[in-house]
């Protein structure tokens, strides 16, 4: 999915993909935002990103990052509001849809 940085990104890193996977189910389900991205960024670090209004960001991350603290290890999560142009083009350089 294109990001070009109009709306939010919410990010939850985990240590290993199946805390991952949970964050972005339960991000998914939680709120009205769509997955834009995932990142494997080594020594088994996993980071998975959202899309949307702030609002809505806001509420998948929360229950994302819990989601995965449950089952795993969350290494860390944030919620960017309007981050600039720029960020767009390095969160689209993973696009899951390429």
């Amino acid at each position: 999915m294109k990001y070009s940085g109009e709306e939010a990104l919410g990010l939850i890193e985990t240590r290993g993909m199946v805390p991952a996977i949970q964050a972005a189910d339960v991000m998914l389900k939680a709120a009205d935002v769509t997955l834009v991205s995932y990142e494997n960024m080594g020594s088994g670090l996993v980071t998975v990103m959202v899309k949307g209004d702030v609002a809505a960001v806001r509420s998948a991350v929360e229950a994302g990052a819990a989601a995965a603290a449950a089952i795993g290890e969350l290494t860390a999560y944030n919620v960017m509001p309007r981050p600039i142009k720029p960020v767009g083009k390095i969160v689209s350089k993973h696009d899951i849809d390429a």
